[in-house]
């Protein structure tokens, strides 16, 4: 049984994560600290509340006290952090929050958890998640990012996360913190956020509205159904050595118009309209430093720890357009406010 603190609980992945686990650790005790920014969102998680294992504290991971007044009063053993600006065209407009919260928030919650456990940590595990842009760009040909690839991160995203990798590392060698790392692909599923590609296009596509695509819409990603992604991290949590990092993929490269193309024709099986939902695509002008290929070399996990992706990327972006379709009130509460006034800056679109 283990008593976590899941730091960003109620933004995209974090919130799938304490879905899954409860569904598959039920006897443990989960308290989500989110500080409900504009992509942290209550309605992830509202089906919770009536769980008497889980509870909801609202803050911000860079504040010190209360994140050592959970660790202290909860009896944390895991944290799992999750926590991060995360949408690299605002890191482009505002990078400050980044470095804050990605960089300092890290720090703070490294800190609290060395504070608390004082050596007494043998089955305690503070799991950092980051992501496959501290790695850079890799060229059509190139192989696949390994854990030993050297950072080369290109916007103030990816360099405050690969700044957050650094610290961990260091916390472990330095302090003997019990310390892990996994550096994802690009997640897609249930809850993520609209601003994001995928559900940016169900949602345009089936207002009728442009599918704003960057450059030639050829950079390449890895796609990672977000659930493979949480039982990426359950094997980690459980089966993992302190001190290392591993690489967790879905083994789906894609480029990006293949993925709004992919997008369009599964809406029009669902819900067919008056065209083809291909001819809403926009290309749009290309942002700064746009790494061209990610992709990224998940054998260390499944070699030595027995993880696999369970979801091809074919059945993934089925359910995940049938989640959207059913769940309209939620994207129309995630939609308002600051959502709009961002995407309306961005694409200069209404």
């Amino acid at each position: 049984m283990r008593t976590l603190l899941v730091t960003g609980g109620a933004g995209f992945i974090g919130a799938n994560f304490i879905h899954y686990w409860v569904k598959h650790h039920s006897d443990d005790r989960i308290i989500n600290l989110d500080a409900l920014t504009y992509a942290g969102n209550p309605d992830n998680v509202a089906g919770l509340e009536g769980n008497t294992n889980y509870r909801f504290a609202h803050g911000s991971i860079d504040d010190a006290g209360l994140v050592r007044q959970l660790l202290d009063n909860e009896g944390v053993d895991t944290v799992v952090n999750f926590a991060a600006e995360s949408h690299v065209d605002r890191s482009i407009t505002g990078p400050e929050d980044f470095m804050q919260t990605n960089i300092h928030g890290t720090f703070t919650l490294l800190e609290a958890a060395r504070a608390a456990w004082q050596g007494n940590d043998e089955h305690c595990r503070f799991l950092h998640v980051s992501t496959d842009e501290v790695y850079g760009s890799l060229g059509p040909d190139d192989a696949p990012f390994t854990e030993q690839t050297p950072f080369a991160p290109n916007s103030p995203y990816s360099a405050s996360k690969a700044a957050s990798d650094h610290l961990v590392r260091a916390w472990f060698h330095t302090y003997g913190l019990p310390v892990l790392t996994t550096n994802c692909s690009n997640n897609y599923g249930p809850y993520q956020f609209p601003e994001k590609l995928i559900p940016l296009v169900i949602i345009n596509a089936l207002e009728g509205k442009p599918l704003p695509v960057y450059g030639d819409g050829k950079n390449i990603r890895d796609w990672l159904y977000v659930e493979d992604h949480c039982s990426g991290i359950d094997t980690v949590l459980s089966q993992g050595i302190p001190g290392e990092t591993y690489n967790i993929g879905g083994c789906n490269e894609w480029t990006n118009i293949d993925i709004v193309k992919r997008v369009c024709q599964t809406l029009d099986e669902l819900r067919p309209g008056y065209a083809p939902r291909e001819n809403l695509i926009t290309y749009v002008k290309d942002r700064p430093g746009h790494d061209r290929r990610y992709a990224i070399d998940s054998g260390k996990l499944m070699q030595r720890l027995g993880w696999a992706p369970e979801h091809r990327f074919e059945d993934g972006i089925v359910k995940t357009v049938e989640w959207y379709l059913e769940n309209r009130d939620w994207v129309e509460r995630a939609r308002s406010g600051e959502y709009r006034n961002y995407y309306r800056q961005q694409y200069n679109v209404d």
